[in-house]
């Protein structure tokens, strides 16, 4: 059986102009900045008249940790859109952008797959509207004029010693980790050793994901650390003068950009931290706008549930007053199969043990996500290869857990795939079960917000963490950041810090590798085991198959 490829798929799309597509949420087109005839931003103006609204329901969709099986936690939560506006639901999805270092390197792109696609899909996993370009503008801004200010006779005082801010870049580049800036003389500037980080990683990322107009915005970008003077007094981006350019940088970029699915349904794009390192969830702006003009919202937040579920949960629906009324956690059959100890090579053949033995996986992030109060509803992403002993072994366990488990099929099938999952989804999202509070208060200690997280959603044993890592978080509870929640970032293959680790492990230590205070964004990272904020590509990255062909279309991509 052969099947069309996902870019093959999106070349066909019958995409209607984006002024109809915002029509179907009541957006004006005197309120749309059309990039194009299929792409759009939305205006504050907009934003800020729907605020009376009522809001919609609100469904999480997450994963179990991923394996190179595939989950498709973006093509489900396309699907589900679809689905919930297939039996007659106003629905939109807000998920987020796609980073130029995994296209070219080894995940691939971030606009589902199959038949649950949204569209213009090359556009999206390329420069899209520019929002990612200005991020790295208005970090990279801060970052030359931290070094043009220590230039022009250092009035601040900063110790060029304890700098923080580093700079970035949207690709994949491991030469750039750790280098040494201001070489070649006295026009140059002072010699230091600093780094890049790549833009998702970025605390302005993560500012825009969690600011909620054009003032907050400014107020964040003024809140950051960039470095300490020599008596360890913070020096903020405001104290430079940096905030007021950097909001003019990111302007438009504040704007939620809206598309559609192949099933012509608004789709919210904006905005795109990794979860592994950052907080990995879309916008709040899109995601409360969507709330507004939408009855029933589908967004999906990064990787595992251990990651961008738990952070979607304790730092984004806590800053932004938001509470999910269902989850929904995707599996596979394969993956299943991948985490019973089953290689990648043989997972065509039937293998129901080893789907039973993977299952452990499954119901760990089930468990965890119960934990937040939510009830939670297993999306099985069908694959051709799956038999009906196998997924019914996945939907017997899931029942043990006091769950439910839907077989989907919208990669081949679109919103018919869904029908069932939307259906329930929407009943449970209709039924107020949802009893959200967070893992943990505001007010415990910043250590033990890291151990609550590593032992009740890790199942870690402990956090190791040297003098030095504790000293510094006891500082920063000194000096007002007590109530802060905590990023934690670590792989995302294992709910350990050992990527080769799979299923449900226990007995296991965090090991703290180092903290960061992003008190702009308001939140500090917690950088575990050997995760980098500035990743590598693979031995063959993605890159080396992604070319035009001759009718001047794009090949590769997917």
């Amino acid at each position: 059986m052969s099947f069309k490829s996902d870019i093959e798929i999106a070349r066909e799309a019958k995409k209607k102009p984006i002024q109809e597509i915002g029509a179907k949420l009541g957006i004006p087109s005197d309120d749309l900045l059309p990039y194009g005839h299929d792409k759009a931003k939305i205006s504050q103006d907009f934003i800020n008249s729907v605020q009376g609204n009522q809001n919609g329901k609100l469904i999480l969709v997450t994963a179990i940790n991923p394996t190179p099986a595939g989950e498709g936690k973006t093509t489900t939560t396309v699907g589900l859109g679809d689905g919930l506006n297939a039996i007659g639901k106003k629905a939109a999805i807000c998920i987020r952008e796609a980073s130029l270092g995994p296209c070219f390197g080894m995940k691939g792109g971030a606009a589902g797959g199959g038949y649950a696609q949204v569209v213009p899909m090359e556009e999206m996993n390329l420069h899209f509207t520019g929002d990612f370009h200005a991020i790295t503008s208005a970090h990279n801004l801060l970052a030359a004029m931290i070094d043009n200010h220590i230039y022009w006779g250092n009035a601040l005082e900063i110790d060029e010693r304890r700098i923080t801010w580093r700079r970035v870049m949207d690709m994949n580049d491991r030469a750039l980790r750790d280098n040494v800036v201001g070489l070649g003389g006295v026009a140059n500037g002072f010699a230091r050793q600093t780094g890049f980080d790549i833009t998702v990683a970025s605390e302005v990322m993560a500012i825009l994901c969690l600011a909620t107009d054009l003032k907050d915005l400014q107020a964040r970008l003024g809140a950051i650390i960039v470095a300490y003077t020599r008596d360890r007094q913070p020096i903020y981006a405001r104290d430079l003068k940096a905030d007021g350019a950097m909001t003019v940088l990111l302007k438009d970029a504040m704007q939620p950009n809206l598309v559609q699915t192949l099933e012509n349904n608004p789709a919210f794009v904006h905005g795109g931290p990794f979860a592994n390192i950052a907080h990995g969830c879309n916008s709040v702006i899109a995601t409360t706008t969507a709330l507004k003009v939408a009855d029933y919202v589908v967004t999906e937040a990064g990787f595992g549930a251990d990651l961008g579920a738990e952070k979607f949960m304790n730092i984004k629906c806590r800053k932004a007053g938001l509470a999910p009324d269902c989850v929904v956690l995707v599996a596979t059959v394969r993956a299943m199969k991948m985490n019973g100890g089953v290689a990648k090579a043989d997972l065509g053949a039937e293998n129901v043990a080893a789907v039973e033995d993977g299952c452990a996986n499954l119901g760990r992030h089930i468990s965890n996500l119960k934990s937040f109060g939510v009830p939670v509803v297993v999306a099985i992403n069908h694959f051709v290869s799956d038999t009906e002993a196998e997924v019914a072994a996945v939907q017997a366990y899931v029942k043990t857990q006091g769950s439910e488990a839907i077989l989907c099929k919208h990669w081949a099938e679109g919103s018919e795939g869904t029908r069932e999952l939307a259906t329930r989804v929407a009943q449970i999202a209709d039924s107020g079960a949802s009893q959200f509070a967070p893992l943990y208060r505001d007010d415990l200690p910043l250590f033990e917000k890291i151990e609550r997280i590593a032992k009740s959603i890790y199942r870690a044993d402990e956090v190791l963490a040297d003098k030095k890592i504790r000293d510094q978080l006891r500082a920063w509870e000194e000096a007002g950041f007590a109530n802060l929640p905590v990023c934690m970032a670590k792989t995302q293959y294992s709910f350990s810090t050992d990527p080769n680790l799979r299923g449900a492990p226990v007995g296991h230590s965090v090991p703290v590798r180092e903290v960061r205070l992003s008190a702009g964004a308001g939140f500090v990272v917690v950088i575990c085991g050997e995760i980098m904020t500035m990743p590598g590509l693979p031995r063959v990255p993605s890159a080396e198959a992604i070319m035009l062909n001759d009718s001047g279309d794009i090949e590769g991509l997917f």
